[in-house]
């Protein structure tokens, strides 16, 4: 088991009130799988990436990478902002390299996995461009293999499309399955859009506005690359939008 969410709970004071964002969460991820988090806006996908991610604690629960208990960040997981988070005094090709020299790689090891993450990410001639410089595709691929650049057990996106206009995602999306073939990464990801989760997927986890409750966990067993136009694939997006509706429509308890 390459990582396990147990009972996760998670609140926060509004206004003075103290609101339940997660209550309960659990599941597991095998390695090598590409896991999404799709619900409504407000169900706390994003709140329960970052508490994996080690950037906040959850108030009661366990995190498990491997057999190593989440405390705080870490190198064993990578980090994909909707935003980029690049830095723009840096090259694509110092981004990149930037999270290698926090944990000390090598040298020598160092130029070998940049040369690989700038091949896969098709960013080869483009590394001494600033990120004002280059086109919002390439920000994006350039913080993919930034995030992997350490070869992470986890590989954490927060809708890492999802700044992009439609035509552009749909072809980064391809993009991004490509790269994360590579190396089957263990990936979770948080998304609302139905047809990126079935397109990306190996599971989706649908959360609900209560406190994050689980209304689905299904499994997309579809061949890649995969034919958006099979009737198949429409399928799975009519399960996935039949179940995202019930996560809108849940209430309190």
């Amino acid at each position: 088991m390459e990582l396990r969410v147990e009972g996760i709970n998670k609140a926060f004071i509004n206004n003075g009130k103290n609101k339940e964002v997660l209550k309960d969460i659990s599941f597991e991820i095998e390695k090598g799988q590409f896991i999404s988090l799709l619900g409504p806006s407000g169900c706390g996908k994003t709140t329960l990436l970052t508490i994996i991610a080690g950037f906040q604690k959850a108030d009661s629960g366990l995190i498990l990478v491997g057999e190593n208990k989440v405390t705080k960040a870490g190198p064993d997981r990578g980090f994909v902002f909707q935003n980029y988070a690049l830095f723009p005094w840096m090259t694509v090709k110092d981004n990149i390299l930037f999270p290698m020299k926090q944990i000390k790689m090598g040298k020598a090891e160092r130029q070998k996995r940049l040369e690989h993450l700038l091949t896969i990410a098709q960013l080869n001639g483009q590394e001494h461009l600033y990120p004002h410089q280059i086109s919002g595709g390439m920000k994006q691929r350039t913080a993919l293999v930034r995030a992997l650049a350490t070869t992470p057990d986890v590989l954490l996106m927060d809708e890492p499309l999802g700044a992009l206009d439609h035509q552009m995602r749909q072809s980064l999306q391809s993009e991004l399955e490509d790269i994360w073939l590579e190396d089957r990464t263990t990936v979770v990801m948080v998304t609302h859009d139905v047809d990126e989760a079935v397109y990306l997927s190996d599971r989706v986890i649908v959360m609900s506005r209560n406190k994050g409750k689980i209304v689905a966990d299904m499994p997309i067993e579809l061949g890649r690359p995969r034919n958006r136009k099979s009737k198949e694939y429409e399928e799975y997006k009519n399960k996935l939008e039949n179940y995202l509706e019930q996560a809108s429509l849940v209430t309190e308890e």
